[in-house]
């Protein structure tokens, strides 16, 4: 009878074991799963089903799903928490690799900033791809070979001492704290939109839907709502663009089409007469706060050579150092499956962000083409403001136009829409049925929630493991630990959503600083932690701090009014701290003690592919 009885650690096994084995059949189940409700919505919608009612179901149907699967990955375990137990398969971390990455900026900011500034922002795609080329190379398997639970875990165990884990949770939680209010006001934004309540409501709706996924379940959680996001989040943002494309006559796939689009859009915009035609600052000051309008050329970059590269540059360095970034890679089985893992992100996230462009060039040219049922540039006044969609995002404060010459007609410098609505809007402008615009909602949120909750999760994981376990209670039992991680989500989210609801920032200017803040304290302490044996605790801490320091420094410079240098801008203040923190650590490193020869052994160590891992398995 003895025999009988199955252990209760070897029954966890095999559950583990067949849920992971079954990945790609409930998954699979689950996608079909959200089709079918897809097209129950539309049937809804033909039956007369009001838009905001499909909206509420969207919302409510997605998010609950999520929430189940928090509530199912609900763990006591420290391993299972930290790093969802290092078994996520190399695919499937890839989905939710990309869930983590393509935030609501990705999602709804991303076209926006390509509609109003051109293809300028095209560096934002290029940078951030071109960062994971910097994750694969550089970080990504090296940091898996060292077993840390987060990324102060590794500085503070590679350089030794508490104060160089102490800098490292400073320096992450700067950077993660500004890119998650970016992401709870997207997450707002789309709550606002969809549920049609006031924004500062929606704000702590979707807060209470990111800490639903994390609360209990920790990374385990994350991950597993992350890949049913990511298939969410891509079917949302892929349908409409093939279907209005295909509406428009620009074929299925518009990425085969895109040059004759633009070239379209910059006929049009001499027709209209872009750039003759400018508003005084009388009538700029009616236009509600947030809106613009279409003030640069579509087709032109819009930037300089070197504001292109510097954006880029501090994207690339900036992903390479974003701690919620890296912890995805500390749950694979190993150093292996953390490589092939980067290069099933970058497919996954190619996916978006090679249509964000065409999103942004059909937009405007539904917007703007004369000879599309769409157009409106050039109709009447009247006739725009009496059409549904227009009023509907009017009183959301998303679209706004004014008679500012009196003569009637809009014209192009007459239109004025919020970046968030190019994405969230378009389809409803383009004619689609409702349903897309409660399916691309729900995708935004699935976006924007992704992004949250790797956030909040790194923030507490960090305050939770490197400084409460570490240095404030090393005795501390796993139930305390992971309620002091529970409690620290709840606070840091609340806090994140309280400095949302005020709006300090639009979406993708607080995504851009994070980038930069990140790399200003972390990029360089984390590769010459894996490269360079005589880095040391000094010269990291120095690097860390006066990076940080410099980096915000330069940022509140040239905000109240600095004329700045090198070109660099409030966008690309990272290269100044990044600059500031590679002095520092290499003259600080030099001037002081090498690391003792453990140390040296273990940076060693950490290089090779193969072998155990750095750190035990409980640390």
């Amino acid at each position: 009878m003895k025999n009988l009885v199955i252990p209760k650690e070897r029954m966890t096994k095999m559950i583990k074991g067949k849920f992971i084995d079954n990945l790609p059949k409930i998954y699979g189940i689950y996608t079909g799963g959200f089709l079918a409700f897809i097209i129950l919505m539309s049937i809804a919608e033909s039956a007369g089903m009001s838009a905001k009612l499909i909206g509420i179901f969207f919302v409510a149907f997605t998010v609950g799903i999520y929430a189940l699967i928090g509530y199912l990955s609900r763990t006591l375990q420290l391993d299972a928490y930290y790093v969802a137990g290092r078994q996520v398969p190399t695919v499937f971390n890839g989905m939710a690799t990309a869930a983590d990455w393509m935030s609501g900026a990705s999602f709804v900011a991303m076209a926006g900033g390509i509609y109003f500034k051109g293809y300028g922002y095209m560096a934002l795609l290029v940078g951030w791809t071109g960062g994971y080329v910097l994750v694969a190379s550089l970080l990504a398997p090296y940091l898996r070979k060292f077993g840390c639970y987060t990324v102060p875990d590794f500085i503070g165990t590679r350089y030794g001492g508490n104060l160089a884990r102490v800098s490292a949770v400073i320096v992450l939680t700067v950077a993660s704290f500004t890119y998650v209010t970016a992401q709870i006001n997207a997450t707002g934004t789309i709550a606002s939109v969809a549920l049609d309540i006031p924004f500062g409501i929606a704000v702590y709706i979707g807060l209470a839907s990111i800490l639903i996924c994390s609360m209990l379940g920790g990374m385990r959680a994350v991950t597993w709502t992350q890949v049913a996001q990511y298939i969410v989040l891509i079917i949302a943002y892929l349908i409409p663009v093939f279907w209005i494309s295909n509406k428009m006559g620009a074929g299925f796939f518009p990425h085969f089409m895109l040059a004759d689009e633009v070239a379209r859009i910059a006929e049009l915009e001499s027709q209209f007469g872009l750039g003759t035609v400018k508003n005084s600052a009388a009538d700029l000051a009616t236009v509600p706060k947030g809106l613009a309008g279409i003030t640069k050329a579509h087709s032109s970059v819009n930037a300089t050579p070197w504001a292109f590269i510097s954006l880029a540059v501090c994207m690339m360095a900036g992903t390479a150092s974003l701690p919620h970034v890296m912890m995805r890679y500390f749950t694979t089985p190993s150093v292996k499956s953390a490589r092939r893992s980067v290069g099933w992100s970058l497919f996954f996230i190619f996916l978006l962000y090679s249509s964000a462009p065409m999103l942004a060039t059909l937009s405007k040219l539904s917007l703007m083409d004369p000879n599309l049922a769409t157009g409106i540039i050039g109709k009447s006044i009247s006739e725009v403001q009496a059409l549904d969609w227009y009023q509907n995002w009017n009183q959301a404060n998303l679209m706004f136009v004014s008679d500012f010459n009196g003569n009637g007609t809009l014209d192009l410098n007459e239109f004025f829409m919020g970046g968030k609505a190019v994405v969230l809007a378009t389809p409803e402008i383009a004619g689609l049925p409702y349903v897309i615009s409660g399916l691309v909602a729900a995708g935004g949120m699935a976006a924007a929630m992704s992004t949250a909750d790797g956030l909040v999760l790194a923030i507490a994981n960090a305050l939770s493991h490197d400084l409460y376990y570490k240095i404030i209670d090393p005795k501390a039992e796993t139930a305390k630990r992971l309620i002091v991680a529970r409690v620290l989500l709840f606070i840091i989210g609340f806090a994140g959503a309280s400095i949302a609801a005020l709006e300090i920032q639009g979406i993708l200017g607080s995504v851009i600083w994070a980038f930069d803040f990140a790399m200003s304290g972390l990029f360089f302490p984390l590769v010459l932690g894996v490269w360079w044996k005589r880095a040391n605790a000094q010269g990291a801490v120095a690097g860390m701090m006066l990076g940080l320091i410099s980096g915000t420094a330069y940022l509140i410079w040239v905000r109240n009014g600095g004329a700045g240098f090198w070109g660099v801008t409030q966008l690309t203040f990272g290269i100044v701290g990044s600059l500031v923190s590679l002095v520092s650590m290499v003259v600080v490193s030099l001037m002081t003690k090498a690391p003792d020869a453990a140390t040296q052994r273990m940076v060693d160590e950490v290089r090779i592919p193969s072998g155990r891992t750095v750190l035990g398995k409980q640390h």
